[in-house]
């Protein structure tokens, strides 16, 4: 979802950032390319329905792609009153738009978006970011009213918020009979009954909006505005920070293919094909890097950005470029500074290894106290690594954290190696605040 601006036209804001690049030739399949149609628009969402392609912008109403999103056409929108789209989802037939404003709310298309019927009986809110589809359920997540469920289509609307304590529903998920909700201020909320209950399961950022969601089985990650990207293997109960390699954390849209998951960032889009342990920019030819919104149809990964309409790039080039790399070790050891930095009450640890070696990992007060042993001879395989350190008991303060790997006989080296029958030792600093 896109960030709110009371007051503000972020087209002309922003405009002089934009560099709009007509498409060239469609044979140019080894980067991003800017697909026909428009190009200024700011592409908020997508949705797929059988060959059809739909994206929703922010003033611009609906477009449609029938080519695999080679070129877009804008139908009538006949009847639909805000064009302000937020959201989009399908459920068989129908097309769904979440609109944002005055005269806006939930609108039903029943042919590809030609024509809108509002459907707002019992809706209490026109400020909708947010629609999903659970089988017979539509839910619409709202800006300031919480989540509201129609069982027949959007025909009535009734609010599901018990146990909601945030009502600014950025985004859902749904992962089998669990619906996930992400909210402002750093809240994910988990339903197993349709939204009768909801229960709060936060990623522990209470200043970070969760703008989007993607799951693969009972993998579930947070895409949070300034924060990064979140994983939870245990639907939500824990969370941990996985951005080694994201140079971007203002994410505002995840989206899953297989095992490979994709973040658009305000700096463009990170690929990780390791559940988000370390990220690859995939950015060739995209000079539009503000993206809103990412989408997968057949065998392209789409990009929806702020004022530079809809980019195209083949998934396998993106992701085979990127499992080869990841399919490499590290060429020497490698201790990364900690994310997040000042941190409370938990920060990730990451360290590289060329090889497999015995690793010890320690914290220490600035006296030289050690006040926590995270890892003690442990072996590790090659690769990256991560750990996360709490320090609920310890009181604000900077710590030293020092990582020890390899032959603890050999003569100690602080420079990167993967000279075997060596010892690599460094020490870093980082900050708790309370």
């Amino acid at each position: 979802m896109k960030t709110i601006f009371a007051g503000v036209n972020m087209k002309r804001l922003l405009s002089f950032f934009a560099v709009i690049v007509l498409p060239g030739a469609q044979s140019l399949q080894a980067q991003w390319v800017q697909t026909s149609g428009f190009y200024e628009s700011d592409v908020t969402c997508f949705a797929v329905n059988g060959s059809n392609l739909f994206t929703g912008t922010d003033g611009d109403g609906v477009f449609v792609s029938t080519d695999n999103g080679i070129s877009w056409v804008r139908p009538d929108n006949t009847g639909l009153t805000n064009i302000d789209v937020y959201d989009l989802a399908v459920n068989g037939s129908n097309l769904f738009a979440g609109t944002f404003g005055g005269g806006g709310g939930v609108f039903l298309s029943t042919d590809n978006g030609s024509n809108w019927t509002r459907v707002n009986t019992g809706l209490t809110s026109t400020l909708v970011n947010s629609l999903a589809v659970s089988g017979s359920n539509l839910f619409a997540g709202t800006f300031g009213s919480g989540v509201f469920l129609s069982t027949n289509n959007g025909t009535s609307w009734a609010a599901v918020n018990t146990g909601l304590t945030n009502s600014y529903i950025w985004c859902f998920i749904v992962n089998g009979s669990n619906l996930f909700a992400g909210a402002r201020d750093g809240s994910v909320f988990l339903s197993t009954n349709n939204g009768t209950s909801w229960t709060a399961v936060s990623i522990g950022l209470t200043d970070r909006s969760v703008y989007s969601l993607a799951v693969n089985g009972s993998n579930l990650f947070a895409g949070t505005f300034g924060g990064g990207v979140f994983f939870s293997n245990n639907n939500g109960t824990t969370w941990k920070a996985v951005n080694a390699g994201l140079t971007n954390i203002e994410v505002r849209s995840l989206v899953m293919n297989g095992s490979n998951l994709f973040a658009g960032t305000n700096g463009g889009v990170f690929l990780s094909a390791n559940n988000g342990t370390s990220w690859t920019a995939v950015n060739t030819g995209l000079t539009n890097t503000f993206v809103n919104a990412l989408a997968v149809n057949g065998s392209n990964l789409f990009a929806g950005t702020l004022i530079g309409g809809v980019w195209r790039r083949p998934l396998s080039e993106m992701v085979t470029a990127v499992e080869d790399d990841f399919s490499q070790a590290p060429v020497g050891f490698a201790l990364e500074q900690n994310y997040p930095n000042p941190f409370n009450p938990s920060t990730q640890i990451s360290f590289a290894l060329p090889s497999a070696q015995k690793v010890t990992l320690k914290v220490y007060d600035l006296s030289g106290r050690e006040v926590a042993t995270l890892l003690h001879n442990e072996h590790k395989t090659p690769g990256l690594h991560e750990i996360i350190f709490e320090a609920k008991n310890l009181p604000s303060g900077v710590y030293l954290y020092r990582l020890q790997a390899g032959d603890p006989s050999a003569r100690p080296r602080r420079a990167r190696s993967s000279r075997s029958g060596q010892s690599f030792v460094e020490t870093k600093r980082m900050v708790l605040i309370r």
